[in-house]
């Protein structure tokens, strides 16, 4: 068997030396003449996969390690007789740690929600259900927005409206344009406008789903609301003026952990071995990373920032993306994004981390936030 891989997706030779032949390459540029002698393609989001790029290969399964799926064409795909599994779920923790960060990261955000504030949740999928699951585990209050899920499937249903007059705004839908309920420019000028200088709104979604123009001209209108972007509209390319407005900016890495790379990979060598009849061999997790101890005169919300930023440092990715992309040329800026993700440093996970805790207050928010208390 024959495998062609994004170069970015980790743990190739470990999980899939026993399946067969494995190529890399840069998945921006997978054409339809590097697939003519391959029978499974490993993508991430950007290789776009449709029947034009399979045209004349003799691919059989596509298996894309990510959540989202607006860079595929599954329905061709299916109707052209080739297999098709992705990863969703597996870097639900990894984007929940992101948005725990970026609140922790804004002075007195953490103080207002735990002083009664919530959290408006836009889409209710993977990441939606864990996000919400871990603010109720540190008693902060949430607000659902999913009309694409069947009635009885949010917990706490609200409108849109509803969600974007939360503290804080953190939107998690797929992209998607199709009636009736498109997420395409989801939030536009008439949506951004309820938000001011007491709201957050983080974007970890898709870019297009927050209408970029719409998003830069509330930005430089009075009174803005704070903002966090992981996603931009016209990736690779990032808006300079967009950048320099937000709190802040990264390069489309929130679920980027090293845990979330390898449980993806995990997902599509199982979906391999499925499709093709082979026989099902145990396929091992990441290795545990090192313990973390809490200083032992934390205190209240302290506890609670120190462990939010105790795995990942969301500061040193925005400098990261500011030093890459800001006075330099489109070009240049369009490859150092890439360069971002293609090299971006190991990053754990908080979830399964063990913390050695020195009270009963430490103790209660390492398990709120999925940690292991030693």
């Amino acid at each position: 068997m024959r495998i062609l891989a994004d170069q970015n997706i980790p743990g190739l030779d470990a999980y899939f030396h026993d399946l067969g032949e494995v190529r890399v390459m840069e998945g921006r540029d997978i054409a339809a003449r590097d697939l003519r002698d391959v029978d499974v393609l490993l993508v991430r989001s950007v290789t776009r996969v449709d029947t034009a790029l399979l045209q004349g290969s003799r691919v059989r399964f596509v298996g894309s390690a990510t959540a989202g799926l607006d860079h595929v064409d599954i329905n061709g795909l299916g109707a052209a007789g080739v297999g098709f599994a992705a990863a969703p779920g597996a870097n639900a923790n990894a984007v929940v740690e992101y948005v725990l960060a970026a609140i922790a990261a804004q002075p007195d955000m953490l103080e207002r929600l735990l002083d009664g504030g919530r959290v408006g949740i836009i889409g209710y999928g993977h990441v939606g259900r864990l996000l919400r699951q871990r603010l109720t585990a540190l008693g902060i209050a949430s607000l659902q927005y999913d009309p694409w899920l069947a009635p009885g499937r949010v917990p706490e249903p609200a409108s849109l409206d509803a969600a974007l007059a939360c503290e804080v705004v953190s939107v998690h839908t797929s992209l998607t344009h199709d009636a009736p309920w498109p997420s395409f420019h989801l939030l536009g000028a008439p949506q951004l406008a309820r938000l001011g200088p007491q709201n957050l709104l983080i974007n970890a979604s898709r870019g297009a789903v927050v209408d970029q123009a719409a998003l830069l001209a509330r930005l430089q209108a009075p009174d803005p609301p704070k903002c966090v972007l992981d996603v931009w509209e016209f990736e690779p390319e990032v808006s300079a003026a967009l950048l320099r407005r937000v709190s802040l900016g990264t390069a489309h890495i929130a679920g980027y952990s090293h845990d979330a790379k390898l449980a993806a990979t995990r997902q599509l060598a199982q979906a391999v071995q499925s499709a093709f009849g082979l026989v099902q061999h145990a396929i091992a997790t990441a290795a545990v990373a090192d313990p973390l101890v809490l200083p032992a005169g934390l205190r209240g919300v302290a506890v609670l920032r120190w462990l939010c930023g105790a795995r990942y440092d969301i500061r040193a990715d925005d400098r990261a993306l500011r030093e890459a992309v800001l006075e330099v040329d489109a070009d240049r800026a369009r490859r150092a994004f890439d360069e971002l993700r293609r090299g971006y440093p190991m990053r754990r996970e908080l979830a399964g981390s063990r913390v050695q805790a020195g009270n009963a207050e430490q103790r209660r928010w390492i398990t709120a936030l999925g940690g292991d208390v030693q």
